[in-house]
């Protein structure tokens, strides 16, 4: 896989209105052989461990682009730090060939997804999620990954190798650690795509995204003044008013909707 270099960061993320159909549609909705749902219906499943004690985030990638390991390490450290697993999250590679050609679409990433799943997202006592990192790029060629149902997203490597800023900084591993991190918190349902948070802390432009330009969850890591980016760093977690939100989901001090399982 190709490492190039591009002139400016641009992450446009899981919820552009191009991608809100298929994410949420009747199309996620199956009743046969098992409902996929929408991002963040699986919330309670990953924050609690009434049902679920452990977890494995399957990585299924094509031949090249497999994520860097400071990418899945992060990640499980963002997921153990807010979920309630006793049995521990652990992260599982399968190298696959997606036999997709052309530009793809948040139906096609339901659809391979749930080609390759090793197994049901609901596994005994273990939840399994699932992120795909395939050749090619999104339809919306500025996107970076999608979030397309409760279980499943995709993050497109070979855009995030042209994403990396002047100087190589932030570095194309930066970029691919905050998208990585960014799409699982939609599977977690931040930023109210399952729930309304008490806290206003939702970009009323971008809705499902943060206002809050630490946040992982911001809308888009970019900034007018590009040496932000060269002299700080991306975000890469969930910020204060993000995990409050996903304490009181826990807790149940928060209402909270369109949940497959408990």
């Amino acid at each position: 896989m190709s490492r190039r270099k591009g002139w400016a960061v641009v992450m446009v993320l899981a919820f552009l209105s191009s991608s809100l159909s298929g994410c949420l549609g009747e199309d996620g909705f199956d009743l046969l052989p098992e409902k996929k749902g929408v991002p963040g219906g699986l919330t309670l499943a990953c924050l609690r461990s009434s049902m679920y004690t452990s977890m494995v985030i399957e990585i299924d990638h094509e031949p090249g682009y497999r994520p860097f390991s400071s990418s899945t390490d992060l990640l499980e450290e963002r997921l153990e730090s807010v979920c309630d697993k006793p049995s521990g999250i652990s992260v599982q590679f399968t190298e696959v060939d997606f036999g997709h050609t052309g530009s793809w679409s948040a139906q096609d990433v339901r659809d391979k997804g749930w080609e390759e799943k090793e197994t049901s997202p609901r596994d005994g006592t273990t939840l399994r999620w699932q992120v795909l990192f395939p050749s090619g790029a999104y339809e919306e060629d500025s996107v970076l990954g999608v979030a397309v149902d409760a279980s499943t997203v995709a993050l497109f490597s070979d855009t995030i190798d042209d994403a990396d800023g002047p100087f190589g900084r932030p570095s194309v591993e930066d970029v691919e650690n905050s998208v990585l991190v960014h799409e699982v918190g939609h599977l977690l349902g931040l930023v109210n795509l399952v729930y309304q948070s008490p806290i206003d802390h939702e970009d009323s432009d971008h809705p499902g995204h943060s206002n809050n330009e630490d946040s992982v969850m911001y809308w888009a890591v970019e900034s007018a003044d590009v040496s932000n980016f060269i002299f700080g760093s991306l975000p890469n977690d969930f910020d204060d008013d993000d995990r409050s939100d996903l304490a009181g989901l826990a807790d149940g001090s928060l209402a909270v909707r369109d949940q497959l399982w408990p």
